[in-house]
Formats: C-alpha cells, structure tokens, sequence
C-alpha cells in the first residue's frame, strides 16, 4: 500500500535551518510530483512547496520563497524539505503529499517548532 513517511522535524531557533525528508513506498515515486504542506495550529493546512516527478519544475508559496528548497531522489523514493532562516510563523506540522491513481495520500506530519 501507499505509505509516505516523513522525518527530520523538531525544535529550532529562529533564523535556524532544517531538513524534512519524506520516504515513499508502495507505488512508482519516479512518475508523481510531491507537494509539501504544513498546518499550524487554527490555521487551514497550506500548500508549501511542489515539484515534478522528474525534479526539474519546482514551486514554492510566496511566504517561503528563497528560504525553503524543495528536491527529491528518486533512486531513493524521498523527496526533501530543506527550510534555512525559519521564524516563528513556519511553526507548523509538516506533511508530504502525493497522488497516485488520483487519490490524495498524506504522510503521518512532522512537527517544526521555532521558538527562541
């Protein structure tokens, strides 16, 4: 079955760096774009950033532009999340996203709090 799991959340300081990855399994990763979500808490779950299944085309939200870096390996199934200078706003539960056969799938979340 489709499984995407996600790592590599914690607690950072603002103006601080991390790196999400989200590991695949269960379907052909090299053929589907992977999106990047995160919901804080109240807040609606927004769409972070995206990129093509070949890693070529990439797009981010304007409130992550130059800060966050989407990329993917696709001889590893993972994709990757890399956020430098974080402030306290992208305090949120990141999720992957991917959508074989038309249907949504959503990892687990891994939490990212910035907080000094």
């Amino acid at each position: 079955q489709v499984q995407l799991v996600e790592s590599g959340g914690g607690l950072v300081q603002p103006g601080g760096s991390l790196m999400l990855s989200c590991k695949a399994s269960g379907f052909i990763f090299s053929s589907y774009p992977i999106r990047w979500y995160r919901q804080a808490p109240g807040k609606e779950r927004e769409l972070v950033a995206q990129i093509s299944f070949a890693g070529n085309n990439k797009d981010y939200a304007d409130f992550v532009k130059g800060r966050f870096f989407i990329s993917r390996d696709n001889t590893k199934n993972t994709a990757f999340l890399r956020m430098d200078n974080l402030n306290f706003e992208d305090t949120a539960v990141y999720s992957c996203n991917a959508r074989p056969g038309g249907r949504d799938y959503w990892g687990q979340g891994t939490q990212v709090t910035v907080s000094s």
